[in-house]
């Protein structure tokens, strides 16, 4: 190979032809549109599909990101683009890496987020790992964010559509694992820039409707599948005050997260009151005032530092963060304890901050995104 050879698309030092990319295709126009394009451009695509779960149950169900229905039309977009589509199994692993921890999670009182795990335990690990085994030069993944190249490496920033940004989900993505990861998504200026390229490729997932609810969990009735896998799990129990003073009856815990105000099932109060803690253990909700939702401290582990500098080397950093992945960031000060642990000091307090969800860490004055860790039980 010639030491002048300029680099291609993918910021390889090869011919497209000589590239081999593997593309984790959902079954969506996302993932079918990275994988469309690279086949136009001429590289050497291989599409995997990941089984995560028993898609022959799933078949009835719509907006799902891994059922049968996905399977078949990413099989589709591969035969129409001309390039090899394997589908894996891989549901052992995603029940033990993903499903499991969100119910015990569940069952624990925390609001946890399966989509994270999966990319950090599934997606960007084991999927990672067989791309590898295919001698690919790289992955290529639907996501929307954006991988620039920095003074010291690789480096994650925010997708140019705000309205599509998909870091908080992405965090977790190791400087190993970004090295070998491209989003060719990350720059566009909307969704509709997808669909229309879907529509030029001539994919039949041009149209298709975007999921919305969580791939196992059908019409986001999270207790349905807790209660399946956990039987019992949902006993019922006291509504409590921030006295202690039993305002009611509950159906089962997991049926309530923190900050929720609807269907408590309480009246007679003049005030408006929402959960503000939950207590498996006693099987209890906790509800207060919205004043009770307030957090400005928050307690971090498991970090992943994207940092140029190792995380520890200050006493705190100037970041904005991200504490639900509806929110927009806001500015705090993150001290680390440990390479892996901090507290977060959040300028002005949060309402509804859950144990279970992530903090992800930004340039303030930027779309870096530095990484961020899982929130842990205040104080």
């Amino acid at each position: 190979m010639p030491l002048d050879q300029p680099l291609n698309s993918l910021g390889l030092a090869k011919p497209p032809h000589e590239t081999r990319v593997v593309v984790a295709m959902s079954g969506g126009v996302d993932s079918s549109v990275v994988a469309a394009q690279l086949a136009e451009q001429g590289y050497d695509v291989v599409g995997v599909t990941l089984q995560l779960y028993d898609h022959g149950a799933a078949l009835a169900k719509k907006g799902a990101c891994c059922a049968g229905r996905d399977i078949h039309d990413a099989r589709r977009v591969a035969e129409t683009m001309g390039f090899p589509h394997y589908v894996l199994d891989y549901e052992n692993t995603f029940r033990d890496a993903v499903i499991e921890e969100f119910v015990d999670a569940y069952l624990a009182g925390a609001t946890p987020v399966p989509c994270i795990r999966c990319n950090q335990r599934v997606k960007f690990k084991d999927l990672l790992a067989t791309a590898r085994d295919l001698d690919a030069d790289c992955m290529a993944t639907g996501h929307y964010i954006q991988r620039k190249l920095g003074p010291l490496g690789p480096e994650l920033h925010r997708a140019t559509d705000p309205a599509r940004d998909q870091s908080y989900f992405l965090f977790a993505t190791t400087h190993d694992q970004l090295a070998y990861l491209r989003f060719p998504l990350g720059h566009l200026a909307s969704k509709a820039e997808t669909r229309a390229l879907a529509a030029r490729y001539g994919l039949a997932v041009a149209d298709k409707p975007d999921s919305q609810d969580i791939c196992f969990v059908p019409n986001g009735d999270y207790a349905a599948v807790i209660e399946k896998l956990r039987p019992g799990s949902a006993a019922p129990g006291e509504i409590v005050d921030l006295a202690g003073r039993v305002l009611g009856q509950h159906r089962g815990v997991i049926h309530y997260t923190i900050g929720q105000r609807r269907g408590l099932g309480i009246g007679g109060l003049n005030d408006p009151i929402y959960v503000v803690r939950l207590d498996p253990g006693l099987r209890r909700v906790v509800v207060g005032p919205k004043a009770a939702l307030s957090t400005r401290v928050i307690p971090l582990a498991e970090i992943n530092w994207l940092g140029d500098a190792p995380f520890a080397s200050r006493s705190e950093w100037h970041l904005d963060v991200k504490v639900r992945s509806t929110r927009p960031p806001r500015p705090a000060l993150v001290r680390p304890l440990t390479s892996s642990t901090a507290e977060v000091e959040l300028l002005a307090p949060e309402d509804g901050v859950s144990a279970g969800q992530a903090c992800v860490f930004y340039a303030p004055d930027g779309s870096r995104v530095f990484g961020g860790g899982w929130i842990g039980r205040g104080r």
